[in-house]
């Protein structure tokens, strides 16, 4: 058996759990996919899968093969498919970071539309706030909100988020509706940090074209979006996050734009991707849809 069929027995097994699930759906014998798991170990010199009577589960050599092989094999089959011009052409697997308020909003919704026009390719979406590792993990591209920090990664450009400043009702009701930067004093701020422990700046403006800050007290400092917004519909304190994952808030009255005059530095927006001489077709077809469904929502410049 060719290295090839070994490694696409080994990740239905991985997938599966299970040998004899693994060759059900190959409509092989049990003992041929247990010959190639241990003929791939064997070329390999490391162990793959940990076997006992009740399951079976990959090795963290084995993790890492899976995600290595999963990546090779959807390649292969690009391969094929590269001269065939129809976009059903484009296979394989797609996985893409994201943090989850793009991807519930932005994201998600219009993902129907490019699986009808893909059928055949399968994404795998991650949604957090960790910076996740391209390459060491896998992902073919990310997005990115805010500064990018230098890299070896290519960095695309989508646009910037415009940011607002936010407050529930219940919040302006009990403390009133700051008008100019001095009411900040006897207003509370929700903080956000990547990594709890960090000092937060405070609430930032623009002046010409300098980020200020003023320091403000606050009863809540969080590490995710989720909470972020959650504790500003509570009332717990003021919020600055990008429009365009607060408009339906604002719209329905959930939230309260409070100092539009005080708006921070819009935050860019970015696609990453690693730094290959030529991107795969499918990642290239993502990328261009993701640009395109992202724009209405993004400043360009």
């Amino acid at each position: 058996m060719n290295r090839i069929d070994a490694m696409h027995i080994f990740v239905r097994v991985a997938e599966l759990a299970s040998f004899t699930k693994a060759a059900d759906s190959l409509g092989l014998p049990k003992a041929s996919t247990s010959i190639a798991v241990q003929q791939l170990e064997g070329q390999l010199g490391t162990q793959l899968l940990h076997r006992t009577t009740r399951k079976v589960q990959m090795t963290q050599d084995g993790q890492r093969f899976y995600e290595r092989c999963k990546t090779l094999l959807a390649d292969m089959d690009e391969l094929d498919a590269m001269f065939q011009r129809v976009p059903q052409s484009l296979r394989g697997r797609l996985r893409v970071d994201m943090n989850s308020r793009i991807a519930r909003n932005q994201v998600i919704p219009r993902l129907p539309q490019f699986m009808r026009e893909h059928p055949q390719i399968e994404v795998e979406l991650s949604c957090t706030d960790r910076r996740v590792d391209v390459v060491g993990e896998g992902f073919d591209c990310v997005v990115r909100v805010g500064t990018l920090e230098d890299s070896s990664l290519v960095a695309r450009s989508l646009g910037r988020f415009r940011i607002v400043n936010c407050a529930s009702p219940d919040y302006l009701d009990e403390h009133g509706t700051p008008r100019e930067l001095g009411d900040l004093a006897q207003h509370k701020f929700i903080h956000y940090v990547s990594t709890l422990g960090q000092r937060p700046p405070g609430f930032e403006y623009l002046e010409g074209s300098a980020c200020r800050y003023v320091p403000m007290q606050g009863v809540l400092t969080v590490n995710s979006i989720e909470a972020y917004e959650a504790g500003c519909q509570a009332g717990l304190g003021i919020i600055q996050a990008p429009h365009a994952g607060l408009q339906h808030l604002i719209e329905d009255g959930t939230l309260v734009e409070v100092l539009p005059q005080y708006r921070a530095e819009p935050m860019p927006v970015s696609l990453l991707y690693a730094q290959r001489r030529n991107v795969s077709a499918r990642v290239q077809a993502f990328m261009d849809w993701l640009a395109d469904i992202m724009a209405p929502y993004l400043d360009v410049g």
